[in-house]
């Protein structure tokens, strides 16, 4: 871009000696339409690069918000095995426009099968009623592939990697996170994504703690009573495991007689993914207690890796047997993480322009697969929210979050008891025995219920158009939709009417050169100071104007 002619300022006749001035001052660039809007909307700054902090930013960057993601670590490795999605956020998905990305790397998941540890069969959860009920698919998907594609919505210059968070401040003006380089960052709202062992909730409680608003409930330890191993494979040969072939994924569940169970489910890319679940006792707990902070990741994995190697899965050629063995031998080391599982719900979820996301404030057991579906759920609640706000004021940042979270705990709940009675299927309690007595004999009819009654959280962006949701059972009622909804559709009407009164006044008023002739011979001798009390004439400055630019505009107030 070629820089600017500087400015000479305006003299009328100049004598031969004047002194002409020029302006040495660089224009700043003026404001893009983007950053013009960008002044009245709240900057989000998300931490925690996982799929619940990825998948805010998707919603944020489709509803025009401006936001930055945070995370600790040099390069997010996105361990774990799979996850069952896609029923309830069909709609959603359209919306943000990853459904067909879904579909391309998701594999049908029409039933869940449990085995005995023999590898005969106990009985089988038939989901396959999801596409009717919700409107749309279920897929099994690898971690790694979700989370390539949610990467993919992000522009890179929003995520930051090598960003540990060490503390934060927040006040009427807005908030600002340090991080372990010693580098600031400000913003109006701080999301916590950050996992179970979230730093923005830590530091966030102990805020509140001094301030006496922390309750005890959320002043304690997270419990947790089971050790997880995951991996996925590389690619396998159908060949060799058959159940590739398959057109949906093959999903079992096996039950040990032992402290462990163990599950497998092919994937789109004739992978396999697979978990290794321990339960623990008390005396089991406290011998794994010293791993409680330890992370996903390869190095911890070993040794549970050659305890469970002999454990059978079905999937083998011919009936061939088939261990978790020859699926850890198959799968990359990079890949196979062990994680002590932790379960609870916190009461405090928000405090000032702080709020939390996903684990940070619900940790849930696996075994109902619903974790990072409520984490998806969060995100949308608290997109619609942020997108409505009308300020930046800390007060009206913080009554979002209420709504925000009025609408999100009791559903977490609901899931966080549903998680719990999957995990009981697998457990080893009396409790369990009787869990898995029950569903060997259940009605078709009751289990439909069951399933009904997880399908029904299927939430929608309120600032995108919305997509029919096309399943026989409706949706719950979303609070987040639906208040956010009139708050957009009344700040529409506004907009509106102060576009529509504003075109009238400019039709009716803003004329152009013609007709302010007579009004400038009106003020042609009105006289103006111009320099070394030397004057000039309106009269003038009207003979060197352009008569293009001579317009007579009626300035209407109130």
């Amino acid at each position: 871009m070629s820089t600017p002619e500087p400015e000479i300022q305006f003299e009328l006749e100049p004598p031969p000696d004047a002194k002409v001035y020029v302006s040495t001052a660089k224009p700043k660039p003026p404001l893009t339409n983007e950053e013009w809007a960008n002044l009245e909307k709240p900057k989000v700054l998300i931490i925690g690069a996982g799929i619940g902090g990825l998948m805010l930013g998707n919603f944020l960057q489709k509803g025009g918000i401006p936001f930055e993601i945070f995370e600790r670590m040099d390069i997010v490795k996105p361990l774990g095995s799979c996850m069952s999605i896609g029923g309830l956020f069909g709609p959603l998905f359209e919306q943000i426009g990853i459904l067909d990305d879904l579909e391309a790397i998701g594999k049908l998941n029409i039933s869940l099968e449990y085995l005995r540890e023999d590898l005969s069969r106990l009985f089988v959860m038939d989901t396959s009623e999801r596409l009717e009920l919700t409107g749309a698919n279920e897929y099994i998907v690898s971690r790694p592939e979700l989370y390539n594609l949610l990467l993919r919505q992000i522009p890179k210059e929003k995520i930051h990697m090598s960003k540990k968070v060490l503390s934060f401040m927040q006040n009427e003006d807005g908030v600002m996170i340090r991080c372990a380089d010693n580098q600031t960052h400000h913003g109006d709202i701080l999301v916590g994504a950050d996992g179970a062992h979230s730093a923005v909730r830590q530091h966030l409680y102990k805020e509140l703690k001094q301030k006496k608003k922390l309750p005890s409930s959320d002043d304690v330890p997270l419990p947790f009573n089971c050790v997880c191993l995951v991996g996925q494979t590389e690619v396998l040969d159908p060949e060799e495991f058959p159940d590739l072939n398959l057109p949906y994924s093959k999903f079992n569940s096996v039950l040990g007689s032992n402290d462990f169970s163990w599950a497998r489910a092919t994937t789109k890319q004739n992978t396999v993914c697979w978990l290794v679940a321990r339960f623990l006792t008390k005396e089991t707990s406290k011998q794994h207690d010293s791993f409680r902070n330890s992370e996903w990741g390869p190095e911890a994995a070993e040794a549970m890796c050659k305890e469970v190697r002999d454990f059978k899965v079905p999937g083998g050629k011919e009936g061939k047997v088939t261990t978790i063995g020859d699926l850890i031998d198959r799968t990359p080391k990079h890949l196979i993480s062990k994680v002590m599982l932790e379960e609870k719900i916190f009461d405090t979820w928000f405090g000032g322009r702080t709020v939390l996301l996903g684990d940070a404030c619900h940790k849930l057991n696996p075994a109902g697969g619903a974790g990072a579906l409520t984490a998806i759920q969060d995100g949308v609640a608290l997109a619609n929210w942020i997108c409505a706000l009308q300020s930046k004021k800390a007060s009206e940042i913080e009554e979002s979050f209420k709504e925000y979270h009025a609408e999100r705990y009791p559903l977490v709940k609901e899931s966080y008891e549903m998680s719990k009675l999957f995990k009981h299927i697998a457990g080893k309690s009396y409790a369990s025995m009787l869990i898995r007595a029950v569903f060997t004999r259940l009605p078709r009819f009751l289990w439909r219920q069951i399933l009904i009654k997880r399908c029904l959280a299927r939430p929608q962006l309120s600032f995108l158009p919305l997509v029919e949701d096309k399943g026989t059972v409706p949706p719950i009622y979303q609070a987040s939709l639906h208040k956010t909804l009139e708050i957009l559709k009344r700040r529409a009407e506004d907009q509106a009417k102060e576009a529509s009164s504003t075109n009238a006044t400019v039709a009716e008023f803003r004329v152009g050169p013609e007709a302010a002739e007579a009004m400038c011979q009106i003020v042609r001798d009105y006289k103006v100071p111009i320099r070394d009390d030397r004057m000039a004439t309106i009269g003038d400055l009207i003979d060197k104007t352009l008569k293009d630019l001579i317009s007579r505009p009626y300035w209407k107030t109130g």
